[in-house]
């Protein structure tokens, strides 16, 4: 279950990742910490090494940069999500 929690929190994330960032939860505890290293073993490094490879393409042209900015953003969440909140930010997406 919590697996399943994690992917759709992952996908809310890439479906619209400006203006909401990534923050690692307090609760959390030692079975969130054991789920990510079994996640990153069987997902974890894919799904990095596909957000790090689509980036690169996306800095290329003026249009794709703020989508290469949202996958390298999107690298640590996919490594280990549980434990992790996404939440709002408070400044808009070019602001920072």
């Amino acid at each position: 279950m919590p697996f399943g929690t994690a992917s759709f929190r992952l996908a809310g994330f890439i479906l619209w990742p400006f203006g909401r960032t990534a923050v690692e939860r307090p609760d959390a505890g030692p079975a969130s910490c054991v789920g990510n290293v079994i996640w990153l073993v069987f997902a974890g490094w894919w799904l990095a090494l596909g957000h790090l490879i689509t980036s690169i393409p996306l800095f290329l042209s003026i249009i794709g940069i703020p989508f290469g900015w949202a996958n390298l953003k999107m690298i640590p969440v996919s490594l280990m999500p549980l434990g992790r909140e996404i939440v709002p930010t408070d400044q808009e997406w070019g602001a920072r």
